[in-house]
C-alpha cells in the first residue's frame, strides 16, 4: 500500500495550486461578498481540463481516476470552496452526460461542457425528495418522439446561469425503478427559475428553484435506458460525496495554513502565539484531523475507482467524517485568530460559512450514518 503520489498526480496538484493562487485567491472574497458567479474563471479552469476531469475522453474529458480528481479539487477548495464546489457539480453532470448520453446529446454538449465553454446543473432535489431519489415526483411523459416534463426542483446549484440541465424525472411507477435521467437545454420553453436564494455561504454560485411546465425534450435526450435514472443518480451521489468531502478537506487546509501563519505573526505577552503550548496542542489536533480526513477521502476514491463492492459505504463514511472534521478545523482556525477571524478581511469567516453547507449536501451527515449503519448491520464484512 503506497500513499505517495506519482509524478503525474503531483503535476495535476501543482497545476491546480497555481491556478487557485493566480485566479481564485485574488477574487474569492469579492465573488462571495457580491454574489458573483465567475463564469470566466470557471472557463479558465476548463482550459486546464478541470471541467471534465473524469468525463470520458470521447467528449473531450481527461477520464482521470476519482482519486486524481480529488487532488485538483482540494487545491482549489483551499482558497475558494464555493466556486470549487460548483466545478465539482459540473464535473459530475458532465460525466453523466458523457457516460450515458446518446450520440446526439454527446455531440450537442459534450465538448463544450468538458472544456467549460458551457456549464451544467444537476437537478435531483425536490421539496419532498432529496437523498431519497426514489420518491421524486417530477414526471416525464412520452408524447410521440418527445418527452413532456412537468414538476419542480429546488436547491439547484448554478440554476439560471448554466446552459444544460441533467434532470431526474419519473417515467414509470412509484419507487426507484420508475426514475429516468435526461439532458435538456436550460433555456427550453416551459422552464422558469425562482429567485436567487440568499445563503449563508456558497455565494459565488447561484441557487434557485426550477419549475417545468410542459417542457418538451427529444426522445434521444434520455440518458441511459428508461428506468435507469435512479442507478445513475446513485452512482453520481457516490462521486458527489467524495467531491464535497474533498472540498471540506481543501477548506480545512486553507484554514490551517492561515492559522499557522497567524500564530507566527501575532505576538502577545512579548512572544509569538506559536510559542504557547496550548495553541501548539490545538494546532496538532487540527492537522491530525485534517490528515485523517484526507486519507479517508482518498481511500473512498480508490474504492470507487476499483469498483469495490463497498465503495458506496466508503463514500458515505468519507463524506460524514471529512465534512465534520473539515468544518471543525475551519472553526478552530477562526478561533485561533481571535476577533480578526470574524472579520471579512481574513479568509476564515468565509471558509467557515462555505464549509458548513458541506455537512448538509449530498445527503446530510445523519443520512450518512443511516447508510453506514445499515450496511454494517446487514453484514457487510468488506468494511474493515
Amino acid at each position: 500500500m503506497n500513499f505517495d503520489l506519482n509524478a503525474e498526480q503531483q503535476a495535476f496538484a501543482q497545476s491546480a495550486h497555481a491556478f487557485a493562487q493566480a485566479v481564485l485567491a485574488p477574487n474569492a472574497a469579492q465573488w462571495d461578498a457580491q454574489a458573483i458567479f465567475p463564469r470566466e474563471a470557471i472557463a479558465k479552469a476548463g482550459e486546464l481540463g478541470f471541467c471534465g476531469l473524469y468525463a470520458p475522453e470521447r467528449i473531450g474529458g481527461l477520464a482521470l481516476p476519482r482519486l486524481d480528481a480529488t487532488l485538483v479539487f482540494e487545491e482549489m477548495a483551499a482558497v475558494d470552496p464555493s466556486t470549487t464546489a460548483f466545478i465539482t457539480i459540473h464535473n459530475m453532470a458532465t460525466w453523466m452526460l458523457g457516460t450515458w448520453g446518446s450520440d446526439t446529446v454527446r455531440a450537442r454538449w459534450g465538448a463544450d461542457l468538458s472544456s467549460g465553454r458551457q456549464l451544467a446543473s444537476y437537478c435531483l432535489t425536490e421539496p419532498g425528495a432529496g437523498s431519497d431519489a426514489g420518491s421524486l415526483q417530477t414526471r416525464a411523459s412520452r408524447a410521440g418522439g418527445e418527452w413532456i416534463i412537468d414538476g419542480g426542483k429546488v436547491f439547484i446549484s448554478g440554476a439560471g446561469a448554466t446552459d444544460v440541465l441533467i434532470l431526474m424525472a419519473r417515467t414509470g411507477g412509484s419507487g426507484p425503478d420508475g426514475v429516468s435521467a435526461f439532458a435538456l437545454p436550460a433555456d427550453a420553453p416551459g422552464i422558469t427559475y425562482g429567485k436567487k436564494e440568499r445563503k449563508m455561504g456558497w455565494n459565488s454560485q447561484p441557487t434557485r428553484a426550477i419549475s417545468f411546465d410542459g417542457v418538451r425534450v427529444p426522445f434521444d435526450h434520455l440518458l441511459g435506458k428508461e428506468g435507469e435514472g435512479f442507478r445513475i443518480a446513485m452512482k453520481g451521489l457516490d462521486g458527489g460525496r467524495i467531491n464535497i468531502a474533498i472540498c471540506s478537506v481543501g477548506a480545512a487546509q486553507g484554514a490551517l495554513d492561515a492559522a499557522r501563519r497567524y500564530l507566527h505573526e501575532r505576538h502577545q505577552f512579548g512572544q509569538p502565539l506559536a510559542s504557547f503550548q496550548a495553541l501548539q496542542f490545538k494546532l496538532a489536533d487540527m492537522v491530525t484531523e485534517l490528515v485523517a480526513a484526507r486519507q479517508m477521502v482518498r481511500l473512498a476514491a480508490s474504492k470507487l475507482d476499483a469498483q469495490h463492492p463497498s465503495a458506496s459505504t466508503y463514500c458515505a463514511m468519507a463524506k460524514r467524517f471529512a465534512t465534520d472534521a473539515g468544518f471543525k478545523v475551519c472553526d478552530e482556525a477562526l478561533q485561533l485568530h481571535g476577533g480578526y477571524g470574524y472579520l471579512d478581511g481574513f479568509p476564515l469567516e468565509r471558509l467557515v460559512r462555505d464549509a458548513r453547507v458541506h455537512q448538509i449536501l449530498e445527503g446530510t451527515n445523519e443520512i450518512m450514518r443511516v447508510i453506514i449503519s445499515r450496511k454494517l448491520l446487514n453484514g457487510d464484512d468488506d468494511i474493515r
